[in-house]
């Protein structure tokens, strides 16, 4: 009798991931070598940003994505902070603000021009202070405008209005001890987190209650992770008490016992995990790794599906990972990481082979676009909502045209600061100081109509001055000719 392996069906069981060649990487880039776990990277579909060394401070790099090759030393960055920067994240319903979190103890949120850095940027749009001690986790709101969660060592969980510059909610009797990562749920009305005192959370901010606490979800003492999956199910990563790292899928309805547990290895590195709600996979990263393991996570025991595994050389320092808004649907690239070296950035795409040129609409459901769903007091005022989704099969033409159209109202311009976050000239940056050209407030009808202005006011100048050349040139023809 001959018994035959029987192969779980899946679309992704075949995606392998790839980097780009040398010429697409960006090179010489000095990444930060501050001993935080954060990923140290964040990028969306029209930059990169990564923390890097910086003497006298902390700073970080916003680069376009084309602008791959080598980086100038002397190329800008943003360095307003006076501690070294820990965290970055950009906002999800603006592709030119990213808010940063940094040892100087303050969260700034910063607009970023257009085409990118020209000069450094030292000028935050906002100053948030409230945290005691070093703000090292950075995260916005899913769904709502201009709401931002920051954590700090101070075991203190803030949530700020960024359009008003004030402290919405401050959590700072839940956490016991060091707070190793916050993640939002699908629509942003709960959050959970992972903590030094091996305890993951489910909490409701606006009401500061513990909705849920599962003590001791991984026993070693090493740092774990805890992320929301799209159907509210919670995923972490840790240790075991043998230090052997681990992944485990819970139910936040029952707590009592792991749904899926998984060991992996006995490496040191703390695992970063990137969810895809889109397809169900979850990429996990080892700081200090060479590799990436991914899983597809169903309904099905064991819930956790091993697919396959990309490995390199080189370890990585951080992580990036692009929105799948950015990706290029026309090749199946389901994800892409920007992998962080020593001294360079490398892209790596992860792409699901198949053989039609078609668009592939089971690979490629309505995804999480990037308009705001609510504004900050609908969600202070009790209301929540999912995503605002989009197609991506527009995206599915030649690059020229492929940028989604996103809205340019810039989430702070709505509203002034209520009052200067901190005192002294550096921080009477107002949103009002801000170029108008960087807010695109104004329609694309009062664009055309300045522009046709510049236009007549051009035509009369070149006529002024195709008259003066004439009578210039009739002048010099008596002058030859010897008429006075």
């Amino acid at each position: 009798m001959s018994f035959r392996k029987v192969v779980r069906q899946s679309k992704f069981r075949h995606v392998f991931g790839q980097p780009v060649k040398n010429d697409q990487c960006y090179e010489d880039i000095r990444v930060s070598r501050v001993t935080w776990d954060s990923t140290f990277c964040a990028v969306n579909p029209k930059f990169l940003a990564v923390i890097v060394e910086a003497s006298g401070g902390g700073a970080f790099m916003v680069l376009p994505l084309s602008k791959t090759g080598r980086i100038d030393k002397a190329y800008p960055t943003v360095c307003g902070h006076t501690g070294p920067v820990l965290d970055i994240d950009w906002c999800p319903h603006n592709d030119e603000v990213i808010a940063s979190g940094s040892e100087d103890c303050t969260v700034m949120v910063w607009q970023i021009p257009e085409n990118g850095l020209t000069s450094p940027l030292t000028e935050p749009v906002v100053v948030l202070e409230g945290h005691t001690k070093r703000v090292g986790i950075i995260t916005w709101h899913p769904t709502a405008r201009n709401v931002l969660l920051s954590a700090g060592c101070d075991n203190v969980v803030l949530i700020w209005n960024v359009g008003t510059a004030e402290e919405l909610y401050r959590l700072d009797s839940l956490h016991p001890d060091l707070i190793y990562n916050v993640s939002w749920n699908r629509n942003g009305s709960l959050f959970c987190s992972a903590c030094k005192d091996k305890s993951v959370r489910i909490i409701d901010p606006r009401r500061g209650t513990l909705v849920a606490e599962r003590e001791k979800a991984h026993e070693g003492a090493r740092p774990m992770r805890a992320i929301f999956l799209a159907d509210g199910k919670v995923f972490t990563t840790g240790f075991s008490r043998m230090s052997e790292r681990q992944l485990a899928l819970w139910d936040p309805e029952n707590l009592e016992e792991p749904m899926a547990l998984q060991e992996l290895d006995s490496s040191n590195g703390a695992l970063l995990p990137f969810y895809d709600p889109d397809t169900s996979v979850v990429y996990v990263c080892g700081k200090g790794d060479s590799s990436i393991r991914y899983f597809e996570i169903t309904n099905e025991p064991p819930y956790i599906h091993f697919l396959n595994t990309f490995t390199s050389k080189e370890p990585q320092r951080g992580m990036g990972s692009m929105p799948k808004r950015g990706l290029e649907v026309s090749k199946c690239e389901i994800a892409r990481f920007y992998k962080l070296h020593e001294r360079k950035c490398e892209p790596i795409v992860m792409t699901v082979p198949r053989k039609s040129d078609l668009f592939q609409d089971d690979l490629y459901p309505d995804t999480a676009g990037p308009e705001a769903a609510l504004e900050a007091e609908d969600w202070v005022s009790g209301q929540d909502a999912d995503p605002i989704l989009i197609s991506l099969r527009e995206a599915y033409v030649p690059s020229k045209q492929r940028d989604l159209k996103v809205s340019r109202r810039n989430v702070l311009s709505d509203s002034r600061p209520a009052s200067s976050s901190r005192p002294g000239p550096s921080t009477a940056t107002t949103i009002t100081d801000v170029p108008s050209g960087i807010f695109a407030g104004a329609g694309e009808s009062g664009k055309l109509e300045e522009v046709m202005k510049e236009l007549r006011a051009l035509r009369v100048l070149v006529k002024e001055q195709g008259e003066r050349i004439s009578r210039l040139e009739e002048q010099l023809g008596r002058m030859e000719n010897g008429d006075t």
